[in-house]
């Protein structure tokens, strides 16, 4: 008998990294505590195949049937009881991402973590390679599960978005270019503390060949500096404001992007808005470059690179107001970044589950660029209960989607608004399965209304 793996989750990943196993010769067990009518599909898949499925119940550890490894999905805790009680005992317990490691360590890899912007800058850093000829596909988040990844032909390049609760569970993966996007407060319900928020990310850069950060994000440049003395900055604000020669920056200067002193490209053939898009895209032009990626296959991407569905993505424009779907924005900074990013006034849809974190800039923005908030989700009489504070009256409590679209729409006739934005400032599961499936029922909503 195969070695035994026990794998958490039946998610994309967990089912990627059950196969991969199943197909190495390990004995698995994959289980779930939901119990669903698509989790019984899946079970049926995977029995025909040879691993056994569990569904309805946690993991447990058998004195007598333990297995060699267990394998965790990202959404699942790090600190479980049932994971600290096999790492005590010396089983292997790792994250999917990790796996996934383990069987393409000898493919480099780009790997891009930060609080906001990972998805984006993953997107357009994987277009730029595709762009010159190489196979390099996204992971992660966005793309494939690693895993997926690993009962492929090898690529040429693997372009990861990670996330700090893959991380917590890749001890060894280490890409040959590591990317900083932004650093803020954000999953401290799991991670308890910013520093140790901080060092989780930390630690993917520190394990990276080369290292390239945003130096307009205020507290990675106040830290990095220090911590990192051989590595990349970016700034949109010019060479003056790198913490480094500019040979070893990539900025916008005179409305061009320039790279370690060459120039790359203008910077309005990029299509996306907001200037934390132009920092995301400073971050894949320095990855292409480091890797060795012309300028012209850079030109040809950037130039057609159409934006990331969920981030500030356009569904369609009803009598001159334009209906932005903001679902990514899951957390206060995202949302603020996209207010400001879009034409104002604005009639804002935010709320779900609501988050940790520091909600003064957006509140900010709410003041100076909404003409109505419309607040669905289980966050809708909190976020209420904050506009009070602040003095902002112009908001209703809606509570699904359903009722929110319609109503934003009528508002914006209503009030000459030119934007109906949804950016919930929150996550999506009081109500979703995720952001996309959050975002792909705005889409159809606002799709219906014309």
């Amino acid at each position: 008998m195969g070695k035994k793996a026990a794998i958490i989750g039946i998610g994309r990943s967990g089912i990627a990294a059950a196969r991969l196993l199943n197909q190495s010769g390990w004995q698995v067990q994959i289980s779930d505590r939901a119990h669903s009518d698509a989790l019984l599909r899946t079970w049926g898949e995977l029995s025909q195949i040879g691993i056994e499925v569990v569904l309805g119940c946690d993991l447990s550890l058998n004195p007598d049937s333990l297995p060699d490894l267990i394998v965790v999905s990202p959404g699942v805790p790090w600190d479980l009881p049932v994971l600290m009680a096999a790492r005590q005992r010396g089983i292997d317990t790792l994250g999917e991402m990790e796996l996934a490691w383990r069987f393409l360590s000898n493919c480099p890899w780009v790997g891009i973590t930060g609080t906001n912007g990972k998805t984006t800058t993953t997107a357009l850093t994987a277009a730029i390679f595709h762009a010159s000829g190489l196979d390099a596909p996204a992971c992660g988040n966005i793309g494939y599960a690693a895993c997926e990844l690993a009962q492929k032909p090898q690529p040429d390049w693997i372009i990861a978005e990670i996330s700090s609760y893959q991380l917590e569970s890749s001890p060894t993966l280490a890409p040959r270019l590591g990317i900083w996007t932004t650093f803020t407060a954000d999953h401290l319900a799991r991670h308890q503390t910013l520093e140790n928020y901080y060092q989780i990310k930390a630690s993917l850069l520190q394990r990276s060949r080369y290292q390239i950060f945003n130096g307009d994000d205020p507290y990675l440049r106040q830290r990095g500096v220090k911590d990192w003395k051989n590595a990349y900055w970016t700034s949109i604000t010019g060479k003056e404001a790198l913490p480094v020669p500019q040979e070893r920056g990539i900025f916008l200067q005179d409305n061009w992007v320039v790279a370690f002193g060459e120039l790359i490209l203008p910077v309005n053939l990029f299509k996306m808005v907001g200037l934390h898009n132009q920092q995301n895209l400073l971050l894949a032009i320095a990855a292409a470059r480091l890797a060795g990626i012309d300028k012209n296959a850079i030109v040809q991407a950037v130039a057609s690179f159409p934006g990331v569905p969920h981030r500030l993505e356009y569904i369609n424009t009803l009598q001159g107001v334009d209906f932005i779907n903001d679902s990514k924005a899951t957390n206060y900074d995202a949302a603020e970044v996209g207010l400001a990013s879009v034409s104002s006034p604005v009639i804002l849809i935010a709320g779900g589950e609501a988050k940790e974190g520091n909600d003064q800039g957006w509140l900010t923005q709410i003041q100076a660029k909404t003409l109505a908030v419309l607040l669905i989700g289980s966050a809708a009489p909190v976020f209420a209960q904050r506009l009070r504070e602040i003095g902002y009256s112009d908001y209703s409590i809606l509570e699904t989607l359903e009722r929110a679209v319609p109503e934003a729409w009528q508002l914006a006739q209503k009030k000459g608004a030119k934007v109906v934005l949804l950016s919930p400032a929150c996550a999506s599961f009081d109500q979703y399965q995720s952001f996309e499936h959050r975002g792909d029922h705005f889409r159809q909503l606002c799709l219906n209304l014309s």
